[in-house]
């Protein structure tokens, strides 16, 4: 595996037993992560995005959902393959998530003090004075104002702003390796967002943090990321660097996506651009190409045939008929 690469993921796939069927959720996903970069994960609602990573977290309810195949290695592990007690050391200490929403993600009974002492106690072995400590740095390191203060607050004082600066603080407390970003500007508006997701890049350069973004944003990921990796139906369509995917998307569900992207060029009352259709339901999809119903570009062997993952570059891949092995 090459020295960069921090996290490589093959072949994930996640499956949820339900009355109507099994929902693929995740199905077949491969991609790797890199020291210090910023790997964007977009896609439509249901796509699969935050499933992939819940997964590398182990995360994933069981009973209805289930790994069923796939490998994420870490540190020359596997650690789809390690017990719960295992995965507790890893969570939070190599590996940390910032969940969509703050405000669910905190405990609404427990003080800060108590959530962020409690992680660093846990994963960095030392008394609760110390814990404290760096519990306060790191909040002052987010930007929360009068940290020594703020951290005996309860989650309701603060704005959804500062909820997810706190996040980001117990997030990055541990000096994890990896920092998955779930959409954490979602339930904010347009000025706290820029400043989010500002801190979170400054972050990363300053503490050398692998980031994965997931986000249907393309302006997030466009501003943000050094790949990007596309997903539709839980599979994924395309990657490759950001320059690539932006400046020659391959894939027609890539291309739709960017296409849709509202453009400051373009005259105020042109209509504004949408992808035929509705995604797919992904309880017993047919072998076939789950975009062709809303692709402009279908052949007839993509109503039969799911198309294989065509290798451009070291960097680039599609997975579209389009593109023929050899071709």
């Amino acid at each position: 595996m090459n020295n960069d690469i921090i996290l490589e993921v093959k072949g994930l796939k996640t499956y949820f037993n339900t009355d109507d069927g099994v929902v693929k959720a995740v199905d077949g996903v491969s991609y790797n992560l890199r020291k210090g970069e910023t790997l964007g994960l977009v896609g439509e609602s249901g796509s699969g995005k935050s499933v992939t990573n819940l997964s590398v977290m182990k995360l994933i309810p069981s009973p209805p959902g289930k790994i069923m195949a796939g490998t994420a290695m870490m540190d020359g592990e596997n650690i789809l393959e390690k017990s719960e007690a295992e995965m507790r050391k890893i969570r939070g200490n190599k590996i940390s998530m910032i969940f969509q929403d703050p405000m669910t993600s905190l405990n609404p009974f427990l003080r800060i003090a108590t959530q962020m002492i409690e992680t660093i106690v846990l994963h960095k072995k030392v008394d609760k004075a110390a814990a404290r400590a760096r519990a306060v740095e790191m909040l002052e390191l987010v930007g929360i104002p009068n940290p020594a203060e703020k951290i005996n607050n309860y989650p309701h004082q603060f704005s959804g702003g500062m909820r997810q600066r706190v996040m980001i603080a117990m997030a990055l407390s541990c000096d994890p390796e990896i920092l998955i970003a779930d959409e954490p500007t979602s339930a904010l508006d347009v000025t706290i967002q820029a400043q989010i997701l500002e801190l979170i890049q400054d972050l990363s350069s300053r503490l050398g943090t692998a980031v994965m973004m997931i986000t249907h944003d393309l302006g997030v990921v466009a501003g943000m990321c050094d790949r990007v990796v596309v997903m539709y139906a839980g599979q994924l369509v395309e990657k490759g660097t950001n320059v690539e995917i932006f400046g020659d998307p391959k894939h027609p569900y890539t291309q739709g996506l960017i296409k849709s992207v509202p453009r400051l060029d373009q005259p105020s009352q042109e209509r504004l651009f949408s992808i035929d259709g509705q995604p797919p339901n992904v309880i017993d999809l047919p072998e076939c190409c789950p975009f062709y119903p809303r692709c402009d570009k279908a052949m007839e062997v993509c109503k039969s045939k799911y198309p294989p993952v065509k290798a451009l570059s070291d960097e680039r891949e599609v997975r579209c008929w389009l593109f023929k092995e050899g071709e």
